[in-house]
């Protein structure tokens, strides 16, 4: 129980980190200088205020200097950063799978919460992911007694980039030359690409981590998520443009999580 406090609390001061990368990558701005600062008043953030979800409530939701409200996002990212560090201990204990998941999961948070406002995902999160992750992966090949070096994890990785990455690429692409070349329909908001290159980048970080099986179910599993929040968006906004980095998150977190009961309930044993 001690320990589970522990990564509980330990993910919620990674969340508080997360939400100065969300805040600054946008802006091209330093994640580690200057100091934490109220983006309204500039203001330094002192230590007592800066306690994850705590520091919050305390101040009711307004910095302490110009008394400007804080973004329910801050408290937010700090809880589910918590909640996922400590769900992936809970699954994993602290293995060498416990970190090399931890990394994707820090990942996919910082990439979602920025893409929600911005429509963007930095190459930072997404190709640097996809660097630390092939790496990570690949380190489980090296067997010390005896010394030698099994090349499937390293093989697995490489696929599940070129298979998640590949296949929404291909995707795009073909949806592109049907709906805009073939039946000359027009632009939609002003674009004539439908996915964007970061969705492609970060379904290929989420392969370097998971594997192709595993990028693929997170392929198939995303347009079901997405689909309820475009008709949501056209219904209310007639906005047919939606951020599809956070359905992708969402759809990898499931597939790391639940795949074999995933694949089990879509193709249940005979």
């Amino acid at each position: 129980m001690i320990a589970k406090i522990v990564v509980f609390i330990f993910g919620s001061i990674v969340g508080s980190f997360l939400n100065v990368c969300i805040h600054r990558m946008p802006k091209s701005e330093s994640v580690v200088w200057p100091r934490s600062h109220c983006p309204k008043c500039q203001k330094r953030i002192p230590g007592y205020d800066n306690i994850p979800f705590l520091s919050f409530i305390f101040l009711g939701g307004r910095c302490r200097f110009c008394h400007e409200k804080i973004s329910l996002r801050y408290p937010l990212v700090e809880l589910l950063t918590a909640l996922l560090t400590l769900a992936l201990f809970v699954r994993f204990g602290l293995s060498y799978y416990f970190f090399i998941y931890l990394v994707m999961v820090w990942g996919l948070m910082i990439a979602t919460f920025i893409d929600i406002p911005h429509r963007i995902i930095p190459d930072e999160i997404s190709i640097g992911g996809m660097i630390v992750g092939f790496i990570m992966v690949s380190v489980m090949g090296f067997k010390l007694h005896p010394l030698s070096f099994n090349f499937s994890p390293l093989l697995g990785s490489l696929a599940g980039i070129f298979v998640g990455g590949g296949i929404i690429y291909l995707t795009g692409v073909i949806f592109d030359l049907i709906y805009f070349k073939l039946l000359r329909r027009p632009a939609i908001n002003g674009e004539t690409e439908s996915m964007g290159g970061g969705d492609v980048k970060l379904l290929a970080m989420i392969g370097a981590f998971l594997g192709w099986q595993q990028a693929l179910l997170t392929f198939f599993i995303a347009p079901f998520f997405g689909l309820v929040v475009g008709v949501f968006n056209i219904l209310t906004k007639k906005d047919h443009t939606i951020p599809y980095g956070p359905f992708l998150s969402l759809a990898a977190l499931l597939s790391l999580f639940w795949s074999d009961k995933i694949i089990a309930l879509i193709f249940p044993a005979r």
